[in-house]
């Protein structure tokens, strides 16, 4: 049952890094949320006003609060479990639809935030396509750079360099079917990791109007184009590429049950991310006209939605964290850290840990160039506190590890 909590002037809701999943209506008085900002170390406060909601995020995401809720006057707030809260909304199309274009706003600001202590070179729209598609192309992966020739002819076809891209797109595609008849008769492994709530969702017959099937390495969305649809997929798994100064990096690797390309159709912004298929996949497709309808009609697909901002959101600000530190050797030291984060271990009293990443993968998340992190590597090599095998990498011990961080990242 929701429980109204009472809180004199000046008391402690929650402290940043409590574990604690309960989310609260303001009913009335005043309470102030602070934290400190990521990049810039200084505090960050924001009001909170009777009728308001705070600490979805983390209740929602399962993880620690992002910061310090205090009581400004006499408050008396409604404290709910994730369930309730999530049968008091349940209904409630219009405060849904809000929370997802907040939380998509926040997402979006995360990124661009990324995007500039990376010092990447945002493209126009147009221009940017034509980037995506010679990244491909420069990584030999002719498949996916035909496809992004493609939706750029479509999305342009009165440009001026349509004549220019569509030889662009004959080379990439006759390179293309030379690579396919080299590989052909291999076979592709799919995925049987699954998120079964999501894939239940959408189970019904009903549903099978909206799938689309994908060949491996076709594009299904381009960084750069206008969003217009999301996608839930159902089986095979969709990488995420992201193109840096002109460089592909993958950003991560979705199963089925799980969603893409929910936040452009939100607020209306182009792609983030090019999105491609690994082996075959099978997709739903929803567009912006059938978006709200079946918010309305099944809202349990909003919650979920509302789970997967507050996941990305929190997956996003612990990726920028790293990006933030200045000493090189807590950079990547928090590499690791992060990585035993998302795949926490199965006895955790053992301090060795396995990642199966490699060196440019370290180089991805930390942000620095592959000549750079091998140096950094390297370093942790010679201290013994890492050794590199073929395909993966074994932390010695993951408290060093971590007091390492935390004694070299005071140079932030």
């Amino acid at each position: 049952m929701p429980k109204a909590m009472q809180y004199t002037k000046g008391s402690i809701i929650y402290f940043e890094g409590d574990h604690d999943e309960r989310i609260f209506i303001m009913q009335n008085g005043s309470v102030l949320l602070t934290s400190t900002d990521i990049e810039t170390e200084q505090p960050v406060a924001e009001q909170v006003k009777s009728g308001e909601f705070f600490g979805v995020k983390s209740a929602f995401g399962h993880f620690a609060r992002e910061e310090t809720a205090t009581a400004l006057v006499p408050t008396v707030a409604v404290a709910l479990t994730v369930q309730e809260f999530e049968g008091l909304i349940g209904k409630n199309k219009a405060l849904i639809m809000k929370m997802l274009r907040v939380f998509s706003n926040q997402l979006r600001q995360i990124h661009k935030k990324t995007e500039s202590i990376l010092n990447n070179i945002t493209e126009d729209n147009q221009s940017g396509m034509l980037v995506v598609a010679k990244s491909f192309a420069d990584d030999e992966r002719y498949r996916s750079a035909c496809d992004v020739y493609v939706k750029y002819l479509k999305r342009y076809p009165n440009a001026s360099n349509k004549e220019e891209v569509a030889k662009l797109y004959a080379e990439a595609k006759m390179r293309a079917e030379r690579a396919d008849a080299h590989s052909r008769g291999k076979e592709t492994v799919e995925s049987t990791d699954t998120d079964e709530a999501s894939l239940k969702l959408f189970s019904l017959p009903a549903f099978e109007r909206f799938a689309k099937q994908y060949e491996p390495g076709e594009v299904i969305i381009s960084e750069y184009e206008p969003g217009d649809s999301f996608y839930l997929i159902q089986s095979g798994k969709v990488q995420l590429v992201k193109c840096v100064n002109g460089n592909s990096k993958n950003l991560d690797i979705l199963k089925p049950g799980e969603f893409f390309g929910e936040m452009a159709i939100l607020d209306n912004s182009p792609r983030s991310a090019t999105c491609m298929a690994i082996g075959h996949v099978k997709c739903l497709e929803f567009n912006k006209e059938n978006f709200e309808l079946l918010i309305t009609g099944n809202p349990q697909i909003a919650l979920v939605l509302l789970k997967l901002f507050c996941k990305r959101i929190y997956d996003q600000k612990r990726r920028f964290r790293i990006l933030c530190i200045k000493d090189l050797q807590a950079r990547v030291a928090d590499v690791f850290l992060m990585l035993d984060e998302m795949n926490p271990p199965s006895n955790p009293v053992e301090k060795a840990r396995k990642f199966y990443v490699s060196i440019p993968d370290i180089a991805h998340w930390a942000g620095l160039s592959l000549e750079v992190t091998k140096d950094e590597v390297n370093k942790l090599v010679e201290k013994r506190k890492i050794e590199i095998y073929d395909g993966y990498i074994i932390v010695t011990n993951i408290l060093d590890m971590k007091r390492m961080y935390e004694t070299r990242s005071q140079n932030r």
